[in-house]
């Protein structure tokens, strides 16, 4: 760890990512719909529609069908990534939920989960909330315990549920008085998507045919802590200043961790957060990225927070071969960062 500049380079030893499956919410919310409910809001504005598409290049997003849609999201999608695995549900010593979604402050939505699964006992289980990044963060905290011996195998799942937090600015961005730049502060509230995801770590020795989670590294800027805060009734951002902070976070990532011996400029696929085609292009822009190794999700999911980077992954994971390289580039408002490569 180099306590100058705050960077944290961590590599596991044996460690592999065994299953990764995507749950889709059902229910589809196009932008031309969103339009259609702001349409005197954007007449009063002067605003044109279609700033969902141009802007933030989403043109849809999911929500579920039922309050506790996302519980059971979280559920199917650990299940389905057990499966994938071939692990028994016995086997999971942590189960780590790292949503930012949940249906009330206590309990924990771990508990949920895991009794919805119906895992052991002995499964030690509780949340990671980290904006964006809470599955990253568990990825890297179950990988940590599985090379310290502690357990064998561990899941980690989320999943979003954004209905609330849409209706809510909806109806927010009908009050009286509203200006173009407070409609502007809540846009980013409307990109975001619910969707549900789940993963199995296990010991690479054991498992040949696992895809090797070989580290990365870590860095946070806390200053920008400001930049984009969500409540229950709404999310407050300031986009362009999150996202350049955001931009110039990953760069001081990347930058340190070259020099700690990792080489990143020729992987196989540069699966980062998704928030929308300003954000991803910027991030492109700035690290010389290949367009066509970036793989993207939110233009029919939406920004779906932390569940939004392993979902991405879940669908790439069919294309991909062995031996080939991932790196994971993961953000979060506050502003944290996190660059995870796996050998495929």
């Amino acid at each position: 760890m180099n306590q100058m500049n705050g960077n944290t380079t961590f590599r596991h030893q044996n460690v592999a990512l065994l299953g990764i499956a995507e749950v889709e919410a059902p229910v589809v919310v196009t932008s031309d719909e969103l339009d259609a409910e702001l349409g005197d809001v954007l007449t009063k504005l002067g605003l044109p529609t279609g700033l969902f598409q141009r802007v933030a290049g989403v043109e849809s997003r999911r929500q579920w069908d039922t309050p506790d849609g996302f519980i059971k999201g979280s559920a199917e999608a650990g299940r389905l990534a057990l499966e994938q695995a071939g692990v028994e549900r016995e086997q999971i010593g942590l189960m780590i939920n790292g949503s930012v979604s949940r249906a009330s402050l206590e309990p924990s939505v771990a508990v949920s989960v895991h009794n919805e699964l119906g895992l052991g006992t002995h499964t030690m289980n509780f949340d990671i909330t980290n904006a964006c990044l809470g599955f990253m963060n568990g990825m890297t905290m179950a990988a940590t315990l599985i090379d310290a011996g502690q357990i064998d195998y561990a899941m980690v799942v989320a999943a979003e549920e954004t209905t609330w937090l849409r209706e809510n600015t909806v109806r927010h961005l009908h009050r009286e008085g509203i200006t173009r730049a407070e409609y502007l502060e809540e846009f980013a509230s409307l990109t975001l998507g619910s969707g549900a995801v789940g993963a199995v770590l296990g010991r690479a020795d054991a498992h040949p045919e696992g895809h090797r989670i070989k580290g990365g590294v870590t860095r946070a800027a806390t200053w920008n802590h400001e930049l984009c805060v969500g409540g229950w009734d709404g999310m407050y951002t300031d986009s362009k200043a999150l996202m350049d902070n955001g931009v110039g976070l990953v760069m001081d990532a990347w930058t340190d961790a070259a020099q700690d011996g990792w080489d990143w400029t020729d992987m196989t696929s540069y699966v980062t957060h998704q928030v929308s085609s300003s954000h991803t292009n910027a991030l492109v822009k700035a690290l010389d990225l290949p367009v066509d190794r970036v793989p993207l999700s939110f233009p029919t999911l939406g920004n779906v927070g932390p569940a939004a980077l392993p979902i991405t992954l879940a669908r790439q994971a069919e294309t991909l071969q062995k031996g080939d390289s991932v790196l994971t580039i993961g953000v979060g408002s506050g502003l944290n960062a996190a660059l995870t490569e796996i050998e495929w």
